[in-house]
């Protein structure tokens, strides 16, 4: 399921993809976060429609690519803060590593939707386009879906634990 947010000169989504990254980053940790989202990558990238819009590798060519790219840093980076925090059940600690993985996901989205658009697809887009379309529309949205991972890893990871 997606929501699109019709702007110019790009659509956006809001999907769960990111939900998923983060929770990939509390339960895999970094490394394991890191080589199961570019696994993922990887799979959309030979063809298979698992992106928000389908697949192949001309979603290279896509200036949201850089958000998908992206997923692998905030997974890494929130298996390794939430790591570095040493692990703990305070959901504080949770929802730092999940904003964490916010920044990374939108800063590698936003520097590949700004070079993609102007020197790629050749589609002038200024700073202050990029910041309202990749940042200002989605980043609430985003934000609750790290409240969400933080508070659903929580509970699973002290249940995984007794699994194992």
């Amino acid at each position: 399921m997606k929501i699109t947010i019709p702007v110019q000169p790009v659509e956006m989504h809001i999907t769960l993809q990111f939900f998923f990254v983060l929770l990939a980053g509390f339960v895999l940790g970094a490394r394991g976060a890191f080589i199961s989202i570019c696994a993922y990558l990887a799979v959309g990238l030979c063809g298979f429609p698992i992106f928000a819009t389908g697949g192949g590798l001309s979603y290279l060519l896509k200036p949201t690519f850089g958000f998908l790219g992206g997923f692998a840093a905030a997974g890494f980076l929130t298996g390794a803060v939430y790591e570095r925090f040493g692990g703990g059940a305070a959901l504080w600690r949770f929802l730092a590593a999940a904003v964490w993985g916010l920044f990374a996901d939108y800063a590698c989205g936003m520097l590949y939707f700004y070079l993609c658009s102007n020197y790629v697809l050749h589609v002038p887009v200024g700073i202050g386009v990029v910041f309202v379309n990749c940042f200002l529309l989605t980043v609430f949205p985003d934000f609750i879906l790290c409240v969400l991972a933080a508070v659903v890893a929580r509970r699973l990871l002290p249940a995984l634990r007794r699994i194992e």
